[in-house]
């Protein structure tokens, strides 16, 4: 079984571009059904590419399982997740944590209700309140299996760190795509779609389209603002391409820059810095936890990242412990200067 791609569009502009083929190329439908009502949903390109591949690993698995969709139960995701704990590279709790949050959507939209428990029960309780603290918690019962997710703790750059990869750039535009990451916390997907008349240069504004199609408007300072101006005027090839970054040379000069080509220039770069760590994601998380230690309001910061809900924003309230540490060296510090005795 595998999965192809269909490009261009097929005819049916409702079809979703993934379609899941058998080994004689004949379409398993109760996958390509699903996949054809959340393109027309206007889910991301990003979003059905994972929920392709998702259903996919799903599938392998299940042609060997003999039974039919409408006969799965928990019991039988126990068993998916138990073959996926024995596979080696075995895959991350989030990654199995997504494919059963994506067969039970699948299985919601066939059969219009949850997967019975079958032999296996499994109850969360979970106690929930108001993010910044407010409020009385509310318990809430959840059913279904999932695994436990290490707990996420953002891991911003060093000053030291960015200030080694960015001196590493040779052109406006790359310094302009490292900026914008790292000045206005843009994610890679924002970057590459970026088209050249969402610039306001005059206004010092940026028009961005994130995830789920949310635009937002985003302020530029004097630095990414000069480094802009240089790249459009002195560095953009005449192309009619509507992106904004474009390749600068080679046979794709003028067009779009990929995910790939966004990638290779990261991978390049680490190699020349010697930064390592330094990629588009933790160029964004070090936007975020700068913003934090500045002082920011949280609904603020909110709407410059483009989060939709607020939870994700508190992340970069948790300290990573290289603060944590320098918090309580200055607090040593203090109580040490406070409890020392006077000289007469």
């Amino acid at each position: 079984m595998r999965l192809a791609l269909v490009h261009p569009l097929p005819p049916d502009a409702a079809a979703c571009p993934y379609r899941l083929l058998d080994e004689q190329d004949h379409e398993i439908v109760w996958v390509n059904d699903f996949l054809d009502a959340q393109h027309m949903r206007q889910l991301s390109p990003r979003s059905l590419r994972a929920y392709s591949y998702d259903l996919l690993h799903f599938a392998r698995w299940f042609q060997n399982q003999h039974q039919t969709l409408a006969a799965i139960t928990e019991s039988t995701l126990l068993d998916y997740v138990r073959h996926q704990l024995n596979q080696q590279p075995r895959p991350t709790p989030q990654t199995i944590n997504h494919r059963l949050t994506v067969i039970r959507c699948l299985y919601r939209f066939h059969h219009g209700q949850e997967i019975p428990a079958g032999h296996s029960h499994f109850q969360r309780l979970y106690t929930t309140r108001c993010p910044v603290g407010y409020g009385r918690p509310h318990r809430t019962l959840a059913f279904g299996l999932r695994l436990k997710q290490p707990r996420r703790v953002v891991q911003p750059l060093s000053a030291e760190q960015v200030a080694k990869f960015w001196a590493s750039f040779r052109t406006f535009r790359d310094l302009a795509v490292v900026g914008l990451m790292l000045l206005d916390g843009l994610r890679s997907c924002e970057i590459l779609g970026l088209q050249l008349e969402d610039l306001k240069l005059v206004d010092a504004l940026l028009h961005v389209l994130g995830k789920g199609n949310k635009q937002r408007t985003l302020p530029l300072t004097s630095e990414i603002l000069e480094v802009l101006q240089s790249y459009v005027r002195l560095e953009r090839p005449l192309t009619n391409s509507p992106y904004l970054f474009v390749s600068l040379k080679g046979r794709r000069r003028g067009q779009p820059v990929t995910p790939a080509g966004l990638r290779s220039l990261f991978r390049h770069h680490r190699l020349r810095s010697q930064v390592p760590s330094a990629n588009p994601h933790r160029f964004r998380h070090t936007f975020g936890a700068d913003m934090v230690r500045a002082g920011i309001s949280l609904p603020a910061l909110q709407h410059l990242m483009g989060h939709s809900q607020i939870h994700t924003t508190m992340l970069y309230v948790e300290l990573a412990p290289q603060d944590v540490w320098r918090e309580y060296a200055r607090a040593v510090a203090n109580r040490a200067r406070l409890i020392s005795p006077r000289m007469p």
